[in-house]
Formats: structure tokens, C-alpha cells, sequence
């Protein structure tokens, strides 16, 4: 084994150790006495992405990519930083480039998927999905995306039967019980909603977003002091969100109380929230 080996190998063991610091510092080891060791930029770059640092990750990428263009992970992971980045479209062109050297990946079609969904193209996103799925039926995330896509083109029910069966692969999936809430909410099933809220809460207490949806449950169901409950915790845990003060706001005003909502609602201009 050379020392560029020797480094890159120490790197790989604190990589999956998820001690990604040090791993860069393995890896740029490697790079300093093998600069055209493809897998080291390839894999420093994975660690820039999973501390947060998709720019770097993306150079790193573009440079495991130059020195091997034929190499389907470099693309898929650079256009899954370039989506974390909001860069959806150069995300898709990565994905497709990383679709075209490997067709049987199917965390690809997910990531591209998401891509699609972000940029409201739903029928493109589902059906990337569904050949995610068709490759790996086991995936909750898959269902859970693909479920999130038929919401927001208005198809209640066949998002919950993608959100049940995300639930069923991974009864932690705290997300997927809140997702299905949602739907749920939109049929008009409030107390079915708040099962599934409390269930997401239950397995992710800070779950802000959670807390928010279950109380305008409770507002439709003119259950105003629970939902100012649960607008509370919803701000406690995330301050500013806008949309917690809004309706929080609008539940004081159905109790009478004009003070307080005049502030929430005041509170929720500030931080840029209009109500669809």
C-alpha cells in the first residue's frame, strides 16, 4: 500500500465513522501526494456535503469528475449539492449525466425526483419516483417523495396510500405521519390528522412544523385554545415562523382576544408571511 493509500484508507474508516473533519484531513493527504486520485476528491467532497459545505463539495466533485468523467457517483452526488443549493436545473443535468453511465441506481431517479417536485414539475417527478421504486421497493423516502408529489397535484388518496406505505417500511418515519396529516387535513379528516400529528410529534419532539399543522387542525375544528397551544409550541421551537404567528393570530381573534392577534399578525407581516 503507497502512503496515498495508506491516507486514503484512515480517511474511508473516519468517513464511515462520521468523523468528517478528519476524514478531509485524510483525504487531502492523499490528494497532496496523489493529485490524480479521482476516489479522493470524490469522497472529500461527499464529507464538504455531509458538514453542510456544498460549495467545496462541488469543487471536489468537479475535479473527481475531470479526472474520470465516466464516473456516475461524482455526478449524482454534485447535483445533489447543487439541489441542497437551490440549483435545481444544474442538478438535473447531473442527474442525467449520472443516469446515462448507470440506469439501475435508483437513489438517482429519487434525487432527480425531488428536483422536478421543487421546481413544480409533479408528473416528472412521479415518474422518477416510480422507477426509484421499481429498482428499490424498499426505500420509505421514495414513497414519502412520491406521496408529497401527488398532494400537491390535489391527489389525497393516493398520496396517504404512498405515505402509508412509507409508514409501513419505517414506523419512525416521523415525517411521513406528518405528511399524511397534511392530506388528510385537505380531505377534510381533522381528527385522522391529529393522530398522525401527535404520532410525529411523539417521535420528533421538536418537530416545530408538526406542532403548527396540528393546531390549525384544531382551529378548523373550532378548538381555539388547543390550537394556540400548539401554535405556542411551534413558535417556541422555531421563531420565526410566520405562518404559527398568522394563525395563531387568527385563533386569538375568533376568542376574542383583538390585542394579541393584532400583534401576531403583526408579527406575522414582519417575517414576510401572506396566507395563500
Amino acid at each position: 500500500m503507497t502512503p496515498a493509500q495508506r491516507h486514503h484508507s484512515q480517511g474511508l474508516s473516519l468517513y464511515d465513522s462520521g468523523e468528517y473533519q478528519k476524514a478531509i484531513e485524510e483525504f487531502s493527504q492523499t490528494i497532496e501526494l496523489d493529485p490524480q486520485y479521482a476516489e479522493a476528491y470524490y469522497i472529500r467532497g461527499h464529507s464538504y456535503a455531509n458538514m453542510g459545505q456544498d460549495e467545496k463539495a462541488i469543487e471536489d466533485y468537479d475535479r473527481a469528475i475531470e479526472l474520470d468523467p465516466q464516473y456516475p457517483l461524482a455526478y449524482n452526488n454534485r447535483g445533489s449539492s447543487y439541489r441542497k443549493l437551490g440549483q435545481y436545473e444544474r442538478a438535473i443535468e447531473d442527474y442525467d449525466r449520472a443516469i446515462e453511465l448507470d440506469p439501475q441506481y435508483p437513489w438517482t431517479y429519487d434525487s432527480r425526483g425531488s428536483s422536478y417536485r421543487k421546481l413544480g414539475q409533479y408528473e416528472r417527478a412521479i415518474e422518477d419516483y416510480d422507477r426509484a421504486i421499481e429498482l428499490e421497493p424498499q426505500y420509505p423516502w421514495t414513497y414519502d417523495n412520491r406521496g408529497l408529489s401527488y398532494a400537491n397535484l390535489g391527489q389525497y388518496e393516493r398520496a396517504i396510500e404512498d405515505f402509508d406505505k412509507a409508514i409501513e417500511l419505517d414506523p419512525q418515519l416521523d415525517l411521513a405521519y406528518a405528511n399524511r396529516g397534511v392530506s388528510y387535513d385537505e380531505l377534510g379528516q381533522y381528527e385522522r390528522a391529529i393522530e398522525d400529528y401527535d404520532k410525529a410529534i411523539e417521535l420528533e419532539p421538536q418537530f416545530a412544523q408538526a406542532y403548527a399543522s396540528r393546531a390549525s387542525s384544531y382551529f378548523l375544528l373550532k378548538q381555539d385554545e388547543k390550537a394556540i397551544e400548539d401554535y405556542n409550541q411551534a413558535i417556541k421551537i422555531d421563531p420565526n415562523d410566520g405562518y404559527a404567528y398568522y394563525w395563531r393570530g387568527q385563533a386569538h381573534s375568533q376568542l376574542g382576544n383583538s390585542a394579541q392577534s393584532a400583534k401576531d399578525l403583526a408579527k406575522a407581516e414582519e417575517l414576510g408571511y401572506e396566507p395563500d
